[in-house]
């Protein structure tokens, strides 16, 4: 599939959570645990998804697989009560839509990492299948996001 919409199935598009949206912005700004932030609005794919993300990048890919997992049926729950119904597109664009998408792209990633194949090309069509455009915006942000690579020079006799 080409990830096309051939069905004419409409676009589904999570309502915006301004409460999560805040919860972050404080946590960046003080220094919060993102578990806090989870733990106060657990049904937020976005915040296990970042969870996720955190957690494989300190190389914890079962942990990360964990998270992943919750953000994705977290992720479920909202599309089905947005009227999703296994089908259709989950535009990236829409930006409430990027909770679930991410979970999906962590959970992938953590399936990669402990070596769970079929759930990596299930995850690879249900992302291609709601948006084509949601892997490598994922991609670029995570590019983004890197810290910076150090030169190190060692100098001496030999």
């Amino acid at each position: 599939m080409t990830g096309d919409n051939l069905l004419g199935v409409p676009e589904t598009r999570l309502p915006a959570d301004p409460a999560v949206t805040e919860a972050l912005d404080r946590a960046v700004k003080s220094g919060e645990d993102l578990a806090s932030v989870a733990a106060a609005h657990p049904s937020s794919s976005l915040v296990w998804a970042l969870l996720a993300d955190a957690a494989s990048l300190s190389g914890n890919y079962v942990e990360s697989y964990a998270y992943a997992r919750v953000g994705y049926h977290r992720g479920l729950d909202a599309l089905r009560k947005a009227g999703w119904r296994g089908q259709g597109p989950i535009p990236w664009a829409h930006e409430p839509n990027r909770g679930v998408l991410r979970s999906l792209y962590a959970l992938r990633r953590a399936a990669a990492a402990i070596g769970e194949t079929e759930e990596i090309e299930r995850l690879t069509r249900f992302l291609d299948d709601s948006d084509p455009a949601a892997v490598p915006a994922i991609e670029q942000e995570s590019l983004q996001a890197a810290p910076p690579t150090e030169a190190i020079v060692i100098r001496g006799d030999e």
